[in-house]
């Protein structure tokens, strides 16, 4: 839903006489709630657990959706739809399962970090052009009540009946490697408290690129289909557009979480930023529907892979004992940079006319975040307390 507003947006504006502006500036309040949402995700997970947690976001989104299809003041859907239902998505975010993923892979926590991404691609690539369609028949309000009770039904059979935070003491460690952890003699080093770990530079670059990652995610999932309606396309052809995307993305997870657990995590890092970077030049520049397609797949083939590898990275540098909270702290970035993106979307064209403003932002921060990228320690760095 965050990251699919798009078909959402036109109809909403239209249908509450909303200004783009006003309404970009809600979904942008929206973004911000939902990064916060995060680190209290995160801390509520470590004290209460994963299934706690998924069950009271989902309670909070069900909530949020039916005040949202009943309401028509400003203030009104801010409430509702902005800070409610931003809170509830944030509570079922990865957020809630990065911990435990972490926990059951050791081997292949890359590659596991990388299919949970994949949940967030394939609801992209379903779900766009479905809600283009479902409110050119039913409207906004059904489709979003609609969604509402698919999200709850699979996520609370998710928490119930497939979640599990204790994960078995060998993860997924192969025979030779269980052995290897079993013949050490020497005591494990204590990693950094939650503390020194903030003060810590790669944490800080994490932080960074979530947010050229947040920037360019929430601008394409907010603005991607009102962008490419005003050059030119129909609806049903910038739904699919933007719905090929994630579901290129879908392959390309597959293929770049088997690297992630072979090559250096931050040159794969670096590689996601600089091509998505260059993918939002080319989407602002396309004129034909192949141009549009070929631009889509390219960038489809890294649009999931940030989020797990910065996941993957702050697991490695710091432990998995650190990675859910860690993880919850950095991620605001990634919501700051989709607050200020969805601001600037609407704000921009209505002032220059013209999306390049947005759109040009977005690619140049994505570049800049490929170079920080490169700056990150290589793999098999930890930092840890001082003996």
């Amino acid at each position: 839903m965050r990251l699919g507003i798009g078909p959402f947006f036109l109809p909403m504006a239209q249908d509450l006489g909303f200004s783009r502006s006003l309404l970009a500036t809600i979904i942008a309040v929206g973004m911000l709630c939902y990064g916060l949402a995060m680190p209290v995700a995160g801390l509520l997970v470590a004290r209460y657990g994963t299934r706690f947690v998924l069950l009271l976001g989902t309670a909070i989104v069900v909530a949020a959706t039916v005040w949202t299809a009943n309401t028509r003041s400003p203030l009104g859907f801010l409430l509702s739809f902005g800070v409610l239902m931003s809170a509830g998505l944030g509570f079922t975010s990865p957020v809630a399962l990065t911990p435990v993923i972490s926990r059951w892979f050791t081997r292949q926590r890359g590659m596991a970090l990388f299919f949970l991404s994949t949940g967030s691609m394939a609801g992209m690539a379903a779900m766009t052009p479905v809600f283009a369609r479902a409110i050119d028949h039913w409207g906004w309000r059904a489709t979003l009540l609609g969604y509402a009770a698919v999200f709850t039904v699979f996520t609370v059979c998710a928490a119930l009946f497939v979640v599990r935070d204790d994960a078995p003491a060998d993860t997924d460690l192969l025979p030779d490697e269980i052995a290897a952890e079993r013949a050490r003699t020497t005591p494990a080093a204590q990693s950094l408290p939650l503390a020194g770990a903030l003060h810590t530079v790669p944490f800080w670059k994490i932080f960074a690129g979530l947010f050229a990652c947040g920037f360019s995610m929430n601008l394409l999932g907010t603005h991607g289909m009102p962008m490419l309606m005003d050059h030119g396309f129909d609806a049903t052809t910038s739904s699919l557009g933007i719905g090929l995307i994630g579901f290129v993305a879908i392959f390309g997870t597959v293929v770049l979480g088997r690297m992630s657990d072979r090559l250096p995590r931050r040159n794969i890092l670096a590689t996601i930023y600089l091509i998505r970077g260059l993918g939002f030049f080319a989407l602002v520049l396309v004129g034909t529907h192949w141009e549009l397609y070929i631009a889509a797949t390219i960038g489809g083939l890294v649009w999931a892979g940030s989020i797990a590898m910065s996941s993957a990275i702050l697991a490695d540098i710091y432990g998995v004992r650190l990675v859910g909270v860690l993880y919850g702290l950095a991620y605001p970035g990634h919501r700051v940079g989709g607050m200020l993106s969805a601001w600037l979307g609407g704000w921009g064209y209505e002032t220059f006319g013209t999306h390049w403003v947005a759109f040009g932002s977005a690619g140049v921060l994505l570049l800049a975040a490929a170079f920080v990228a490169m700056q990150l320690p290589k793999r098999g760095f930890r930092l840890m307390a001082p003996a």
